[in-house]
C-alpha cells in the first residue's frame, strides 16, 4: 500500500483528462457503441456512470483494510452490481421515462470495466476523499468521452443535437435540443454499433494528431532553452 498521498489535483487532471477511460485507456466500449447515437444518450450513461464510479470507490475504500485480498475482485463486482440495481430501481421509480430509454443499457455498466478498474488499482490503495475523487473525476472523462462520441454520431447519422435532452434534464433544457443540418437525410452508418467504431476511430486519430504537433511546437522552444542555458556556463 502506497505511503504517498497523491494529490487531489493530479487525481482530477488524470481522471477527466490525462488518463482519460475513453481516449487513453480506451475502456468502456460496449456501451460506448451501443447506447452513444444522440448526445443526450451519451451524456445520460455518462453520469450514471459517473456515480456508480463515485460511490464503489469510496465503498471500496472505505473497506480496503478489512477485505481480504484473496477475494477482492468479487467483492468489488458485488459492490458495483448492488450500486447499479440500486441506481436502475430509483430510475424505474422516479424516472420512468427516462427508465424506457436508458434501462437496457443501465445493467451494462456492471460489464464496463472502468468501474473495477478504478477500484482495484486506486480505490484500494488510497483513502476514502481521494477515491471518491478518483472515482468522480474518471466519470466525467468518460462522460466527455461517450457525449463527445454521441454528438458526432447524432450529427451525421441525424442531422441533429442533443435530440430528447428535455426527457433526460427537464423541460428547461429543451434549448438544448437542435437541429444542425436541416433537411437532412441521415447517415444510418453512424447510428449503428459501426458507425461508433467509425466515430471513435477518427475522434483518436485526431487526439493523437493534436499532440504529436504539440510535442513538436514544445521541441524548439526546450532546445532554445538548452542552448541559451549553455552559453552562459
Amino acid at each position: 500500500m502506497s505511503n504517498i498521498e497523491p494529490r487531489y489535483s493530479d487525481i482530477f487532471a488524470d481522471g477527466v483528462w490525462r488518463n482519460n477511460v475513453t481516449f487513453v485507456q480506451i475502456l468502456g466500449l460496449c456501451p460506448l457503441m451501443a447506447i452513444t447515437t444522440t448526445a443526450t444518450n451519451g451524456l445520460g450513461i455518462g453520469v450514471l456512470t459517473m456515480m456508480v464510479m463515485t460511490g464503489a470507490n469510496l465503498i471500496v475504500s472505505l473497506l480496503r483494510k478489512m477485505t481480504p485480498n484473496q477475494i477482492r475482485i468479487p467483492i468489488f463486482i458485488v459492490i458495483i452490481a448492488f450500486l447499479v440495481t440500486l441506481l436502475d430501481l430509483t430510475m424505474n421509480a422516479w424516472m420512468h421515462d427516462l427508465h424506457k430509454v436508458l434501462g437496457l443499457f443501465i445493467p451494462l455498466i456492471v460489464a464496463n470495466c472502468a468501474p473495477l478498474g478504478r477500484t482495484e488499482a486506486f480505490a484500494m490503495k488510497n483513502k476514502p476523499l481521494a477515491a471518491a475523487l478518483d472515482g468522480f473525476a474518471t466519470g466525467i472523462g468518460f462522460t466527455i468521452g461517450v457525449t463527445s462520441v454521441g454528438a458526432v454520431r447524432e450529427i451525421i447519422g441525424s442531422g441533429t443535437l442533443f435530440s430528447g435532452a428535455s426527457l433526460l434534464l427537464g423541460p428547461h433544457f429543451k434549448f438544448m435540443e437542435m437541429h444542425v443540418l436541416p433537411g437532412y437525410h441521415g447517415f444510418l452508418l453512424m447510428l449503428l454499433p459501426p458507425g461508433g467504431f467509425v466515430v471513435m476511430g477518427i475522434l483518436l486519430a485526431a487526439i493523437r494528431l493534436r499532440k504529436r504537433l504539440f510535442s513538436k511546437q514544445e521541441s524548439p522552444a526546450i532546445a532554445g532553452k538548452t542552448a541559451t542555458a549553455g552559453g552562459c556556463h
